[in-house]
C-alpha cells in the first residue's frame, strides 16, 4: 500500500501569481460563455462570481478571456438578465 510519501508531487506553483501563464482555456469544457451585449445590465455578478478571473470589466461592459476559461458555466448560471449563455464551442464560432 503508497502512502502519501510514495505519491509523486505534481501540480507545484513556484511563484504566487503566475498562474495567468497557465492557459487553462486549452483544455475548456466543450462549451464557453457568449455575452448578448444588449441584454447586459452591467450587473457585474458574472465577474463576481468568475472561479478563474476571466471575466473581464472594461468601460461600461464586460469580456470572456477565453484563454482562461475553462467553461465551467458559472458566470452564466448566476447572469440574473440572460445575457450570458453557455453555447458549444462550434455553436459560438459561428456567431
Amino acid at each position: 500500500m503508497k502512502t502519501w510519501e510514495d505519491v509523486p508531487f505534481a501540480g507545484y506553483i513556484f511563484e504566487p501569481g503566475n498562474t495567468e501563464g497557465y492557459k487553462t482555456g486549452d483544455w475548456r469544457s466543450r462549451q464557453k460563455p457568449v455575452i448578448n451585449k444588449e441584454k447586459c445590465t452591467f450587473c457585474l455578478l458574472c465577474w463576481i462570481y468568475c472561479p478563474d478571473g476571466a471575466i473581464i470589466r472594461k468601460e461600461g461592459e464586460v469580456e470572456v478571456d477565453y484563454y482562461h476559461c475553462k467553461g465551467c458555466g458559472i458566470c452564466a448560471y448566476e447572469c440574473p438578465s440572460g445575457a450570458m449563455k453557455m453555447k458549444s464551442e462550434f455553436e459560438a464560432d459561428e456567431v
